[in-house]
């Protein structure tokens, strides 16, 4: 599956299939909520939940990925991601863009 963020395939003709999305809701956990609280005074990157939030990437954008695999598509174009934060503590990751298949 060819993933892109653009709108087109140099040198391809696309015929679109529709959007595609995959999304997921990851909750900190209080191992992680600590040390955040910690690196706050400090400053600096919160490692934790970059993982967190790099994980909840990946599955969202797979669960896209079969959702266009399952309309036979070949690509997925202008895909972008999102976040948001569901409550206190847990974010919502989504992974969206358009499926289509090359007309060859």
């Amino acid at each position: 599956m060819l993933l892109v963020n653009i709108d087109h395939i140099p040198g391809r003709e696309l015929e679109v299939l529709g959007l595609v999305k995959g999304t997921t809701v990851h909750s900190k956990n209080l191992g992680r909520d600590f040390m955040a609280s910690m690196k706050t005074l400090v400053g600096g990157e919160i490692v934790g939940y970059t993982e967190m939030l790099q994980e909840a990437r990946q599955i969202a954008t797979k669960r896209m990925v079969d959702e266009a695999e399952a309309m036979k598509a070949d690509a997925i174009v202008n895909i972008r991601f999102g976040s948001s934060s569901v409550m206190q503590s847990a974010a919502e990751v989504v992974a969206y863009g358009t499926a289509v298949r090359f007309k060859d």
